[in-house]
């Protein structure tokens, strides 16, 4: 675009239509004249004489388009200015710089609101986010599965404050269409003055515009954000919405991430507790304790287990349990689970012990788990001071008894594994545990455990059996908490199988006051 050419000392012209030209070119008449062009120039822009431009460009506006202006001077000392008309670069830079920034606030609000699966902490992060870039207060509406609406609210500069109301979203315009994951309303149909007070900030003031915006979820909606502007401030636009359903897009998938997150936590927490071991105590006279070691340092239930069922008046026995399923892990905790329910419902068959195996063998034959089990049953009744101890074992290692002199005994019974073979054999062993005397069940996690000062031995059941010796008068709890320190010990850092301990211990002396207020020479069995 030609401008024309324009006496260097007369730029009147130019005044009226681009006074930022005219300024430019007042300039050019106060520095060193350039010489008087001789040949066409062969190189970069230059006017219909050839000559190259004169001094540096200037930008401004004309008639409303973007212009970039370069001199031209001619011989007879005029100016020819060359316009170039770059108002659609100017538009597609601003247009990418709004782009850039737009990009640059959804990822760091993405990583803020990815940073934390606490539902709280989301939408706190999304109200705080809301306010920094999109509005000067923003409220987020968490969905209705009751009576009473939670809100979580922001204004610029501030700190997010929650809150609960039993208003009806019905009172704000969109608002329940959102909360139902319904396309939001634009905001120039939404009159700013319906907000009601439950809804705006304290000493927000008037408000001059709003946006109500769903937050989707992954299937479900996840509630509804509310931006609000003051009367003094801007409209919301329709490039401002669209931002504002973009973040809303990743809020309402953060917040619905972690609700589903705390909803699984609760349900897995639910089963976990069905499947922890239990916590042991003294039971008809006879102390009982047990410990559990995980083979992996994360988990909290796997392989083995162990319960114990106090006697009642039907069954006059507590029997006590310790089993090793194959295998470690949830899928082998989800067996012992099984398991461990069975033999629950099978306690009347307490007094036969190879007729309980048979049943809990016939149940996991028939099940879809192709692990099989091993246990041990420890059958305890109270005869005075000493307690009378039928054990058996399925597949298990033996147990060991500790004598109130320090000799430790293994108790000879033995057995099939249960869940392999259609027909389970056992042996059961009869045995009195005197004042201070104990019997350990043990899993075999303990002694194969390996470790030692070259990190490969074997722990084995002679070491176990010298470490028992030195434990001889011991309370129950004592004993566990002994075994799986050494265990703990042997094998250091390195890799081992889940370890299981129970000890059923005679206590010294017969005084049972503490035992549901019974005396000496008042017990019964």
């Amino acid at each position: 675009m030609l401008l024309g050419d324009v006496p260097q000392d007369r730029p009147d012209a130019l005044r009226s239509r681009a006074p930022w030209l005219a300024t430019a070119h007042l300039g050019l008449a106060d520095g060193p004249r350039p010489p008087a062009p001789s040949a066409p120039s062969t190189s970069g822009p230059s006017g219909p004489s050839g000559a190259e431009p004169w001094g540096d460009g200037v930008r401004g506006l004309l008639d409303g388009r973007s212009l970039e202006g370069r001199p031209v001077p001619g011989t007879d000392g005029s100016v020819t200015w060359w316009l170039l008309d770059d108002s659609d670069r100017q538009r597609a830079e601003r247009e990418l710089a709004r782009e850039r920034e737009r990009t640059a606030f959804l990822a760091e609000a993405s990583s803020r609101l990815l940073a934390s699966l606490n539902v709280e902490r989301c939408m706190d992060v999304t109200v705080l986010e809301a306010v920094r870039r999109l509005a000067d207060a923003a409220v987020v509406i968490g969905p209705n599965p009751g009576r009473r609406l939670r809100l979580v609210s922001c204004v610029r500069g501030g700190s997010p404050a929650a809150a609960t109301t039993t208003q009806s979203p019905d009172m704000v315009p969109g608002l329940s269409e959102a909360l139902q994951g319904f396309p939001p309303v634009p905001s120039r149909w939404i009159n700013p003055a319906a907000a009601p007070a439950w809804l705006v900030p304290e000493g927000f003031g008037p408000v001059g515009s709003m946006a109500v915006v769903p937050l989707p979820g992954q299937g479900v909606p996840a509630g509804a954000l509310v931006l609000l502007r003051h009367e003094d401030g801007a409209a919301f636009d329709e490039n401002e919405e669209t931002l504002a359903r973009l973040f809303a897009a990743r809020a309402g998938a953060a917040v619905s991430s972690a609700r589903l997150y705390t909803e699984q936590a609760a349900i897995t927490d639910t089963l976990m507790r069905e499947l922890l071991p239990p916590r042991l105590q003294q039971t008809r006279g006879v102390e009982f304790a047990g410990g559990y070691r995980p083979a992996g340092d994360q988990d909290r239930v796997g392989g083995d287990f162990y319960d114990v069922h106090p006697a009642t008046a039907d069954q006059r026995e507590t029997l006590a349990v310790l089993g090793d399923v194959c295998g470690k892990g949830l899928e082998a905790a989800v067996l012992t689970g099984k398991i461990r329910n069975t033999l629950h419902a099978l306690l009347p068959l307490t007094g036969d012990h190879q007729r309980l195996l048979t049943l809990l063998n016939r149940a996991l034959l028939t099940s879809h788990h192709t692990r099989f089990a091993t246990l041990v049953l420890a059958a305890v009744r109270r005869e005075g001071d000493r307690a009378r101890v039928r054990v058996t074992s399925a597949g298990h290692p033996a147990p060991l008894v500790v004598r109130a002199d320090g000799v430790v005994e293994r108790v000879e019974t033995r057995g099939s594994l249960i869940g392999v073979l259609p027909d389970v054999t056992s042996t059961t062993a009869n045995l009195m545990l005197g004042p201070g005397e104990s019997l350990v069940l043990f899993s075999d996690g303990i002694t194969e455990a390996r470790g030692g000062p070259l990190g490969g031995a074997e722990f084995g059941e002679d070491r176990l059996r010298a470490q028992l010796a030195g434990c001889a008068g011991m309370p129950a709890e004592a004993i566990v908490e002994h075994v799986q320190m050494i265990a703990a010990q042997w094998v250091g850092a390195g890799r081992h199988d889940d370890m299981a301990v129970v000890v059923i211990s005679m206590p010294h002396g017969a005084h049972l006051s503490m035992v549901g207020g019974t005396g000496p020479g008042r017990y019964t069995a």
